[in-house]
Protein backbone atom coordinates (compact mmCIF):
# COMPACT_ATOMS: atom_id res chain seq x y z
CA UNK A 1 0.00 0.00 0.00
CA UNK A 2 1.36 3.43 -0.94
CA UNK A 3 1.92 6.03 1.74
CA UNK A 4 -0.91 8.48 1.03
CA UNK A 5 -1.17 12.03 2.31
CA UNK A 6 -3.49 12.63 5.21
CA UNK A 7 -6.98 13.87 4.38
CA UNK A 8 -7.22 17.67 4.44
CA UNK A 9 -9.73 17.84 7.32
CA UNK A 10 -7.58 15.59 9.50
CA UNK A 11 -4.48 17.60 8.60
CA UNK A 12 -6.19 20.92 9.41
CA UNK A 13 -7.51 19.54 12.72
CA UNK A 14 -4.05 18.32 13.72
CA UNK A 15 -2.48 21.67 12.76
CA UNK A 16 -5.12 23.59 14.73
CA UNK A 17 -4.54 21.33 17.75
CA UNK A 18 -0.79 21.96 17.60
CA UNK A 19 -1.31 25.72 17.38
CA UNK A 20 -3.73 25.53 20.33
CA UNK A 21 -1.14 23.66 22.39
CA UNK A 22 1.56 26.17 21.48
CA UNK A 23 -0.73 29.12 22.19
CA UNK A 24 -1.52 27.66 25.63
CA UNK A 25 2.22 27.72 26.36
CA UNK A 26 3.13 30.97 24.60
CA UNK A 27 -0.01 32.98 25.17
CA UNK A 28 -0.67 33.58 21.46
CA UNK A 29 -1.11 31.29 18.47
CA UNK A 30 2.21 31.45 16.62
CA UNK A 31 2.61 32.02 12.89
CA UNK A 32 4.49 29.41 10.84
CA UNK A 33 7.78 31.30 11.06
CA UNK A 34 7.50 31.48 14.86
CA UNK A 35 6.93 27.71 15.02
CA UNK A 36 10.03 27.22 12.87
CA UNK A 37 11.97 29.52 15.19
CA UNK A 38 10.88 27.45 18.20
CA UNK A 39 12.07 24.28 16.50
CA UNK A 40 15.36 25.91 15.54
CA UNK A 41 15.94 27.07 19.11
CA UNK A 42 15.11 23.58 20.39
CA UNK A 43 17.57 22.01 17.96
CA UNK A 44 20.31 24.55 18.70
CA UNK A 45 19.85 23.76 22.39
CA UNK A 46 21.76 26.74 23.71
CA UNK A 47 19.01 28.10 25.91
CA UNK A 48 17.86 31.70 25.71
CA UNK A 49 20.32 33.68 23.62
CA UNK A 50 20.14 37.09 21.99
CA UNK A 51 20.31 36.73 18.22
CA UNK A 52 21.04 39.15 15.43
CA UNK A 53 19.20 38.98 12.11
CA UNK A 54 21.76 36.61 10.56
CA UNK A 55 21.55 34.23 13.54
CA UNK A 56 17.74 34.25 13.32
CA UNK A 57 17.98 33.26 9.65
CA UNK A 58 20.43 30.50 10.59
CA UNK A 59 18.03 29.36 13.33
CA UNK A 60 15.27 29.01 10.72
CA UNK A 61 17.71 27.07 8.52
CA UNK A 62 18.46 24.72 11.43
CA UNK A 63 14.73 24.15 11.85
CA UNK A 64 14.17 23.37 8.17
CA UNK A 65 17.16 21.03 8.00
CA UNK A 66 16.06 19.24 11.19
CA UNK A 67 12.52 18.85 9.85
CA UNK A 68 13.76 17.40 6.56
CA UNK A 69 16.14 14.81 8.03
CA UNK A 70 13.41 12.13 8.31
CA UNK A 71 12.58 12.68 4.62
CA UNK A 72 16.18 11.99 3.57
CA UNK A 73 17.04 15.50 2.41
CA UNK A 74 19.59 16.34 5.11
CA UNK A 75 21.80 14.58 7.62
CA UNK A 76 23.23 16.01 10.81
CA UNK A 77 27.03 16.28 10.59
CA UNK A 78 27.92 17.86 13.93
CA UNK A 79 28.17 21.08 15.88
CA UNK A 80 30.58 23.96 15.48
CA UNK A 81 32.68 25.51 18.26
CA UNK A 82 29.72 27.73 19.21
CA UNK A 83 27.38 24.75 19.55
CA UNK A 84 25.35 25.38 16.39
CA UNK A 85 24.30 22.24 14.48
CA UNK A 86 25.37 21.74 10.88
CA UNK A 87 23.84 19.58 8.19
CA UNK A 88 24.74 18.02 4.87
CA UNK A 89 22.35 18.17 1.94
CA UNK A 90 21.81 14.60 0.73
CA UNK A 91 19.45 15.29 -2.14
CA UNK A 92 17.85 18.42 -3.57
CA UNK A 93 14.64 19.52 -1.95
CA UNK A 94 11.98 19.55 -4.68
CA UNK A 95 10.65 22.88 -5.84
CA UNK A 96 7.03 23.17 -4.82
CA UNK A 97 4.32 25.73 -5.29
CA UNK A 98 3.92 27.94 -2.20
CA UNK A 99 0.78 26.13 -1.01
CA UNK A 100 2.46 22.73 -1.43
CA UNK A 101 5.57 23.99 0.33
CA UNK A 102 3.52 25.21 3.33
CA UNK A 103 1.67 21.90 3.50
CA UNK A 104 4.94 19.93 3.34
CA UNK A 105 6.57 22.01 6.09
CA UNK A 106 3.46 21.86 8.28
CA UNK A 107 3.34 18.07 7.81
CA UNK A 108 7.00 17.85 8.85
CA UNK A 109 6.30 20.10 11.87
CA UNK A 110 3.41 17.87 12.96
CA UNK A 111 5.66 14.81 12.67
CA UNK A 112 8.38 16.60 14.65
CA UNK A 113 6.07 17.42 17.55
CA UNK A 114 4.49 13.96 17.51
CA UNK A 115 7.97 12.44 17.81
CA UNK A 116 8.89 14.73 20.73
Amino acid sequence: MRNQPRPELEFQADWAALLKTLSDVLGDAPELEAVLMLIGLQEIGLGPIKMNKQQKMECLHVAICSLLIPYGYYSFIGRDEDGWPHFELLKPVPELAPAQQHRFIKTAILAYFQAE
